[in-house]
């Protein structure tokens, strides 16, 4: 524009102020462009800097014509302080913006973080035996220490109860919103709700090495990482930025050329530099990740990297553990059949039940906790064991008031001489006399059917990876709907399968994913191409995975599948129009209007322009959060 001296001088204030608000695109800016890496606060400062010191440059020359001749006060000439000053304010406006949707994104992490409780209840033994408390900030906290919680708190680290027992709250781990009965012995975890009783519990892992934390440290890290895709941006604007500065050295030369007017060359100059900074560019990928995996954490789906969740997206097979993954984990009673009984009755099953549950409530085995929880939901009174000897490899021996028991598998009737007459998984002699059996099976999660017909319903193939029999095996995989399924596998075979599924689908460029609960799965979950981990709070889930399923449900990968589709669906619609609005608009900024009589484009509009574009990819981005998965 045009002004006197006062007026100069005034603007040249203003700007500068400005500039001095905005010296980080200078420092940066310059830095990177002396290194020959210019970045996009280089495009900003050689702009607004070069605006600047034309300004500058006229109006010294105002106030040399000010001080030789009163009568040429008023002189005017043109400057550009306005212009590198609204370009920085509205960059810097953008900027805040930028970190306000940030911000925004970063939600599911704050809400973590502030699910810890900032004081515990630290519980100290006298040498008389006198206990006494003492409420101390969480961080002081140290492993071995005893705290005491009571009815409404929330724990503030990990460890085993002590004594007491209660009932938790743990939905913030596993999503199970009936709370958990917590005895001497079981394991507690930070953040969870005490809900009941009081108790006292040993802390184990504190600070950054609870399972709360180490949620937090996942997301936050995913958050920080850059996919693939993001990296190919970088490379495009690290080719794009000397090209930008090339074109407007170009246009204003050719402008100068052509009008032989600096200040509309140098218009052109800086137009061509602000419109053309790729901050929408460098902004389309990780806004979109940090959104992403944010909304992820918020359904209890841990991405571990911006990496993983690209991948994910890709995958065409997933295999899936049986034990934990598609099944409970927890063997149940399927059947209970009595010997000789022409029609099973209630009462005979009960009666049966009844003295296999005395015997088994003596053993630590899976299947006899199976037996004796069974007898509680039926609520049997359970009769004296006199005399309890285990037999290894076979079952258990026992004595009641009247009565030998004998409870185990086919070997160990066979070796009494009692034939069997039936195939289940525990046999019953009652003095030396075959007397029924009960089968005992691992049950498929009721989640499980609707989440593999998810999978089926985008196009995934499913494969399930089992070391029980193929008979067992089938029964599972007809109930579950899985496409496939290998059976009598061992731990490291299942890396093995895993390997060959991967070769299978490299022609048709599909990736394999492999779901396990993270413990004895860890070789197949680090083999894929994609590890998965279900279950919540596991070390090697943590570890080794990609990925971990925090609700223990299989209902949750669809989802996980879901949202990695449209977190790259957005990446690929910011980078789409990043592209497209740099495209248009340098051409538009360079002066191709003006040279069909069009207006010259203003370098603050250009600015407004630049801010618009990042703010809209950030708006794209933050969509995500406002989706359904």
């Amino acid at each position: 524009m045009e002004a006197t001296l006062p007026i100069a001088l005034v603007q040249a204030a203003l700007a500068i102020g400005l500039m001095i608000i905005g010296k980080r695109f200078y420092t940066g800016g310059f830095k990177a462009l002396f290194a020959f890496a210019p970045n996009m606060d280089s495009l900003i400062a050689i702009g607004t800097m070069a605006a600047f010191i034309y300004s500058a440059y006229q109006t010294v020359l105002l106030a040399l014509a000010a001080s030789q001749a009163m009568d040429t006060v008023h002189t005017m000439h043109h400057l550009y302080y306005e212009s590198a000053g609204v370009i920085i304010a509205l960059i810097l406006l953008g900027k805040t913006l930028e970190a306000w949707s940030k911000g925004k994104s970063g939600d599911a992490i704050k809400k973590l973080m502030s699910l810890a409780p900032k004081t515990a209840l630290l519980v100290k033994t006298n040498a008389e035996g006198e206990e006494t408390e003492q409420e101390i900030p969480v961080d002081a906290l140290l492993p071995g220490d005893i705290i005491r919680v009571r009815p409404g708190e929330k724990l503030p680290v990990d460890g085993i109860v002590l004594s007491g027992n209660s009932s938790i709250n743990e939905s913030l781990l596993t999503g199970e919103s009936l709370p958990v009965e917590k005895t001497e012995g079981s394991k507690v975890y930070a953040a969870t709700i005490n809900t009941t009783g009081t108790f006292t519990f040993k802390a184990e892992k504190v600070g950054a090495d609870t399972a709360l934390a180490r949620i937090v440290s996942l997301v936050e890290e995913a958050q920080g990482s850059k996919a693939p895709i993001a990296r190919l941006a970088d490379k495009v604007a690290g080719i794009f930025v000397p090209i930008v500065v090339l074109i407007a050295l170009l246009a204003s030369l050719a402008w100068f050329i052509a009008e032989k007017d600096f200040a509309f060359s140098l218009q052109i100059f800086i137009s061509v530099l602000v419109i053309a900074c790729p901050c929408a560019l460098g902004l389309a990928t990780p806004v979109a990740i940090m959104v992403g995996t944010g909304k992820g954490a918020e359904q209890g789906i841990l991405i571990k990297n911006g990496e993983a969740l690209e991948k994910v997206c890709k995958v065409g097979v997933v295999a899936l553990d049986k034990t934990g993954t598609i099944t409970t984990g927890r063997p149940v009673i399927t059947s209970i059949k009595v010997a000789h009984a022409k029609a099973q009755r209630r009462e005979e099953e009960d009666e049966l039940l009844q003295i296999a549950a005395a015997v088994e409530k003596h053993s630590e085995h899976p299947l006899a906790r199976a037996i004796v929880e069974e007898s509680k939901n039926r609520n049997l009174t359970l009769e004296t064991i006199t005399d309890f000897t285990a037999i290894p490899g076979q079952g258990l021996r026992a004595f009641a008031p009247l009565r030998e028991i004998l409870i185990g598998n086919r070997k160990l009737l066979e070796e009494n001489a009692i034939p069997i007459s039936d195939e289940a998984a525990i046999y019953i002699a009652i003095n030396g006399q075959y007397a029924g059996c009960i089968d005992i099976a691992d049950t498929v999660k009721p989640s499980s059917p609707a989440a593999i017909a998810s999978l089926h319903a985008l196009g995934i193939k499913t494969l399930m990876l089992t070391g029980d029999t193929a008979k067992t095996a089938a029964s599972i995989a007809k109930e579950a709907g899985v496409d496939s399924f290998i059976a009598e596998v061992l731990p490291e075979g299942k890396a093995a399968e895993v390997q060959k599924l991967k070769q299978a689908n490299e022609k048709a460029a599909t990736l394999v994913a492999m779901v396990g609960d993270g413990i004895n799965d860890a070789p197949s979950l680090a083999a894929a191409d994609v590890g998965i981990a279900i279950g919540a709070g596991a070390d090697v889930a943590m570890e080794t995975a990609d990925m971990v399923l925090m609700h223990s449900d299989l209902g949750d990968l669809p989802k996980a599948i879901h949202l990695s589709r449209l977190t790259m669906r957005t990446i690929k619609q910011n980078l789409f129009w990043a592209f497209c609005y740099n495209t248009l608009s340098i051409p538009i900024a360079a002066g191709l209007l003006h040279i069909f009589g069009g207006p010259l484009l203003n370098p603050m509009i250009a600015a407004a322009c630049m801010s618009f574009s990042s703010v809209s990819v950030l708006a794209n981005a933050l969509r995500l959060k406002l989706r359904c998965i």
